[in-house]
């Protein structure tokens, strides 16, 4: 079949250089987080509907949405494909099977087929962006970083695209913990494209893993002009709050959300209202009063409250719901993990069953002040919680909710059990100290608790007017 290569000498079937002009530039957009690739690719499939790998783009990445608003866009770009499967070639029709896999649910399959895909056509760009994403949507660590592992001598600095697969490489490093070695993959990153979102995230995330709150800060705001422009900054300003929150900053968190990821009445940014539930309930869990902002957000899930292929999504719909009080849509949200659990075989049916219901579950048993029975619910998926998919400082919430409910239902021990491990793995976070002091009093170590919030105040010291203490 005569067809041409791609910038990276993978193959398409099609033979026309302006459709791989187009899909360059869509893949170029939804690499660097900007514009709207579909958008773009959708232009060009008007022009030329027989294009197969166009087609496949545009399925391929409205995988990565997660909710059922996309579901028919996704299936019917697929099936155009799929009727011109006697032009494509080897590589497209893996896209192909790939993407039916996803369709029905079955994501880790698909990512075997990406996998074999990569087997054959190491640099296919966007078959290692779709499979890395959807590790991390399956809280796949170690496909994470070996995924990449495996392609990446194939790569170099001469070949299009080797900052992206940098990128992809440093975050995957990172949630294994290699974070030196994350570190100097994500910078590398940066050095080749000053704008890759991605990578700027990956050297966030080893800061928030590693406790380096005003590196983390600095190394934000520093390259603010790189990563606020494109549709990762809602993410990235959650990134900034983090360190901001962990030193008990808590004016400026405050002024994050409100500026950066509140929004207006009228969006509707699932990725947005993922990440301002995300920063709202941690701010509660210390104890910080967030005003109206929980009426606000909930008013803005409401309407898609079941609108939902994935766990993750819905247990921060829980969050919202049951901090507001919104009885009703917290039960909705419910029913329906209950019923995909009963009715479902996909891999998000695992994921609700392991961690999400369980979750989901305890979180309204907390905001019930419940605090016993939350406790129950989250200690036997304490270890689990890769399962539910997203990052290790995404996931921490769920660690966060345990240790709150165990000091609120005087399971001091346990507690103190808890927080002892965690600022083994990061001594340099304050609130851990803070919470450790809480954990020790409650225990009756009276010495253990004044030592505890004597290191605590040591590490809150540069906050304004002591913030935090």
């Amino acid at each position: 079949m005569q067809g041409m290569m791609d910038p990276r000498g993978v193959p398409l079937s099609a033979a026309d250089p302006s459709l791989m002009e187009a899909l360059e530039r869509a893949h170029a957009l939804a690499l660097g987080f900007e514009g709207d690739p579909v958008a773009e690719i959708d232009a060009a499939l008007e022009q030329s509907p027989d294009f197969v790998m166009g087609h496949l783009f545009k399925a391929g990445m409205l995988t990565q949405a997660m909710e059922t608003r996309v579901y028919q866009p996704m299936v019917a770009a697929l099936e155009a494909a799929e009727a011109m499967a006697d032009r494509a070639n080897e590589r497209e029709r893996g896209h192909m099977a790939a993407i039916r896999a996803w369709i029905e649910g079955d994501f880790t399959r698909a990512c075997d087929h990406w996998d074999a895909v990569l087997v054959d056509h190491p640099r296919d760009l966007l078959a290692l962006q779709l499979a890395h994403l959807s590790d991390v949507l399956l809280g796949d660590t170690v496909n994470q970083r070996d995924r990449v592992a495996r392609v990446l001598p194939e790569w170099h600095e001469g070949i299009p695209g080797y900052g992206w697969v940098l990128g992809f490489y440093a975050f995957g490093l990172e949630e294994n913990r290699d974070f030196g070695r994350a570190e100097e993959m994500g910078r590398r990153a940066v050095a080749l494209n000053p704008k890759d979102a991605y990578a700027i995230h990956a050297v966030a995330h080893v800061h928030e893993m590693t406790g380096r709150q005003e590196g983390g800060i600095w190394w934000m705001t520093s390259r603010r002009e790189d990563w606020a422009p494109g549709n990762f900054a809602n993410h990235l300003w959650w990134h900034l709050s983090l360190f901001h929150l962990d030193i008990g900053e808590i004016d400026r968190v405050l002024e994050i959300y409100d500026r950066h990821l509140r929004g207006g009445p009228a969006e509707e940014d699932r990725y947005q209202e993922l990440d301002a539930a995300a920063l709202l309930w941690r701010l509660s869990l210390y104890g910080y009063d967030v005003g109206a902002r929980w009426h606000e957000l909930a008013d803005k899930w409401a309407p898609a409250a079941t609108d939902s292929l994935y766990a993750f999504n819905d247990v921060h719909a829980m969050m919202t719901f049951v901090a507001d009080q919104r009885d009703d849509l917290a039960g909705e949200v419910l029913s329906a993990a209950e019923r995909h659990v009963q009715r479902g075989q996909d891999d998000n049916v695992a994921m609700t069953r392991e961690v999400g219901l369980p979750f989901c579950r305890a979180q309204q048993a907390f905001a019930k002040g419940h605090y016993e029975e939350a406790v129950e619910r989250l200690l036997p998926i304490r270890y689990q919680t890769h399962k539910l998919g997203g990052s290790h400082a995404q996931r921490d919430v769920i660690a966060m909710t345990l240790i709150e409910a165990c000091l609120r239902a005087g399971r001091y021990r346990l507690a103190r059990t808890l927080i002892n491990e965690r600022i083994a793995l990061k001594p340099t976070s304050p609130q851990s100290w803070k919470m450790l002091a809480r954990a020790r009093q409650g225990a009756g170590d009276a010495l253990g608790a004044r030592k505890a919030r004597a290191r605590a105040a040591s590490l809150f010291a540069h906050a304004p007017s002591g913030e935090g203490l």
